[in-house]
């Protein structure tokens, strides 16, 4: 049982309930099967029609914080996706390993984004019904300002986050777009309507960092405190290494995220998802609270890792750590 807090008990409006399907979004997601698949699109489905809670992603947008920044920052979003990519390039550039790398963090330099990496795409990332016609793929982070994240789940928390997203898409645009002259084909993805790819276990692969209890990537330089986008391309970059510092064992041991979840949504334990055992959020429950503080984020503003300044720290400890045990 977690700890009282000032959010509980937590009651759905009914407006929001009456949308609700009949089928589980646990059950959708995979928990408790023991057989490896794909994931299926459980919420933010570029069309809502496509999948059972599509009428709940539908009322998330007749939510009204009274801000006008959500409003902005989407519209901000739409233009970046409807934006058109330039043609691509008859001649192909060709680059070394060490040139390309500087190309790529170029992009960190600018401050396009905060962090970028790379991984060979990997079929089990797709979502069911998409195919892997691309080599590799490019993830960036963009980190939130803590002193707004930190406020969640007020209204301006949320702002934060879609100024994120925001960034998220104008990144991978311009990251597409400069492949494609480069005379290599390029696709930009963008969350959290990503459509074909799983953001997270891309992102684990291309050294972003591990997955936290609260489900999200703990990264010691942002904690969990972050936004991602992608580009899906054929380029030879290279590719990152996943990174361990000890994330996993630190969650066993933390409570901070579950205590803090007014619908009591985060596992104290690992389940088997889809034949594997990870950190799960009860998405029945998560949800709804999500939707009506237009996307909470709670569990990032209040996770250890997230706090500036304390993410390096902790690893730094865990890997001594490590190292004496052996």
């Amino acid at each position: 049982m977690a700890r009282p807090n000032q959010h509980r008990p937590f009651r759905p409006h009914p407006a929001q309930i009456a949308q609700m399907p009949s089928i589980s979004g646990n059950d959708v997601n995979g928990l408790g099967e023991t057989a490896p698949r794909r994931p299926s699109v459980v919420y933010w489905a570029p069309n809502p029609a496509d999948i059972a809670h599509g009428r709940m992603q539908q009322w998330f947008y007749t939510v009204d914080p009274g801000l006008p920044a959500f409003r902005d920052e989407r519209e901000k979003r739409r233009a970046a996706i409807a934006a058109p990519l330039p043609d691509l390039a008859l001649d192909r550039v060709s680059l070394s390993a060490e040139a390309w790398r500087k190309e790529l963090n170029s992009f960190v330099d600018t401050e396009v984004c905060d962090m970028i990496g790379a991984a060979e795409l990997d079929e089990a990332w797709l979502f069911e019904g998409h195919k892997a016609d691309w080599r590799n793929v490019i993830m960036m982070g963009f980190q939130h300002d803590y002193a707004e994240i930190e406020k969640a789940p007020d209204p301006h928390a949320g702002a934060e986050v879609m100024r994120q997203y925001s960034r998220a898409a104008i990144a991978a645009k311009i990251l597409a777009g400069a492949m494609r002259r480069k005379g290599w084909d390029a696709e930009p993805v963008t969350g959290p309507m990503t459509g074909a790819l799983a953001l997270i276990p891309a992102a684990i692969a291309a050294g972003f960092g591990e997955l936290g209890k609260h489900g999200s990537i703990i990264n010691p330089d942002f904690g969990s405190s972050f936004r991602l986008s992608a580009v899906l391309t054929d380029a030879p970059v290279p590719l990152s290494a996943p990174r361990d510092h000890g994330v996993d064992d630190f969650c066993a041991a933390c409570r901070i995220c579950e205590d803090a979840c007014p619908p009591e949504a985060i596992a104290p334990k690992k389940k088997t998802v889809r034949g594997i055992e990870k950190w799960y959020v009860d998405f029945d429950r998560c949800l709804p609270f999500f939707n009506e503080t237009q996307g909470c984020a709670i569990c990032i503003a209040v996770c250890p890792w997230s706090r500036p300044g304390i993410g390096l720290n902790l690893a730094a400890k865990l890997e001594r750590r490590a190292r004496r045990s052996g």
